[in-house]
């Protein structure tokens, strides 16, 4: 990398690259919330995305990648509901682990930093066009 430096347009779509990643976890997420299951081991849980920040000597930048994706948050709960089809032998379900709220503060913390690198390019375009024309 040190020969190639990064530049800012890398950068800012690098981390356009790591919100899309969590905002696809989020929306996976949120579409298996309320669901159940007959056990625990087989209820969806949370995933999440981990970043590592990765910094280029050459260029003084440092940008972000999706490491892995990784389950996280709480355990799925069990409830009793013997009428449902799910239920194991004592008539139990196992609710799916997503807490719909902080999945939705997420989406919109990732939709906002998503926006912020597009605007960040945006600017950055401007800029190069404005600088070319002073040529003239």
């Amino acid at each position: 990398m040190a020969d190639n430096p990064m530049n800012i347009f890398q950068v800012a779509g690098r981390a356009m690259s790591a919100q899309l990643v969590r905002m696809n976890t989020t929306a996976s997420n949120l579409a298996n919330a309320g669901g159940v299951a007959s056990d625990a081991a087989s209820a969806y849980r949370t995933m999440k995305p981990v970043f590592r920040t990765q910094f280029d000597q050459a260029s003084g930048m440092a940008t972000v990648n999706v490491e892995r994706v990784v389950t996280a948050g709480e355990e799925p709960t069990k409830r009793y509901d013997p009428g449902n089809p799910l239920a194991d032998g004592e008539g139990n379900v196992w609710e799916n682990a997503v807490d719909e709220t902080r999945e939705l503060v997420d989406m919109l913390e990732a939709t906002r930093t998503y926006q912020n690198n597009v605007e960040v390019m945006q600017t950055a375009k401007s800029l190069i066009v404005d600088t070319l024309k002073l040529g003239r």
